[in-house]
């Protein structure tokens, strides 16, 4: 709904006139409505992630403590297997500092084991959801797993146009956020890897060309912004705009096939 620069004043028989003026000058883009079926989709990927943002306070919580009472892993990779062995061989002189320990590693694992959980339900419901097709073609793009497809299929809505403007934090953050995480996948050369030829099988070949045709541009291009002085955040956060602008071209793409 297009609006006026400087028009603050709202009330229901304003809008109801501006909305009718609008749809008969043709100025309404039209949008797609989620169903319940997508509701409910959302609400299962929206738990995911809050389940994400409980272990992740939970391991914050865990470290905190070790650190506090002179525990430091020496290796830099957090909650690897060598990491989880070493937590597991941990002693305290004291039981209640025992316990406290344990306590906050029996919440890292429950959170972790929840989100596998949920993610196993996402995975066996995605093929009896209406909008499958396009979960299954947003992932011939690098980056873009299940989770990222699925979030992106139930968080953003689709219409005829595409707006390319930048990502703020005024927009769906959840979209936001698995977008900026694909992205980081593009630092590295274009490659067609097992992972995503597995993925593009049985897909249209124009789908997967739009596939190869992001990597080659958005891997390029941040190496350009790193090489002109932006930082490395900034360079993802426009690799991610213009993902979200390939996903939309594959959005096309499937509704063509469809038709």
């Amino acid at each position: 709904i297009p609006k006026r620069c400087g028009d603050r004043i709202k009330t229901d028989r304003r809008d109801a006139i501006n909305l009718v003026r609008l749809f008969r000058a043709g100025e309404l883009t039209s949008i797609y409505i989620p169903s319940e079926e997508d509701e409910a989709m959302r609400d299962l990927l929206r738990c995911r992630d809050d389940m994400r943002r409980l272990e992740r306070k939970a391991r914050q919580r865990l470290l905190a403590f070790l650190l506090r009472n002179g525990h430091q892993y020496s290796a830099t990779k957090h909650w690897s297997k060598a990491h989880m062995q070493w937590l597991a061989g941990i002693k305290f002189a004291h039981i209640p500092q025992q316990i406290v320990f344990q306590e906050y590693l029996d919440t890292v694992n429950e959170c972790s084991e929840r989100i596998e959980r949920i993610t196993g339900q996402i995975r066996s419901q995605v093929p009896d959801w209406s909008r499958a097709p396009f979960v299954k073609a947003y992932q011939a793009l690098r980056g873009v797993s299940l989770i990222v497809a699925t979030t992106v299929v139930a968080e953003h809505s689709s219409g005829k146009t595409v707006r390319r403007g930048p990502i703020t934090k005024t927009g769906n953050s959840h979209v936001r956020r698995v977008l900026v995480e694909a992205a980081w996948t593009y630092k590295v050369r274009p490659q067609k890897s097992q992972t995503i030829l597995k993925r593009q099988q049985g897909l249209p070949k124009s789908i997967c060309d739009i596939s190869w045709k992001a990597q080659m541009r958005l891997s390029t291009r941040y190496w350009r912004l790193l090489a002109r002085g932006k930082s490395r955040q900034t360079a993802i956060t426009a690799i991610a705009r213009e993902l979200s602008a390939f996903i939309w071209a594959i959005d096309r793409e499937v509704q063509l096939q469809a038709v």
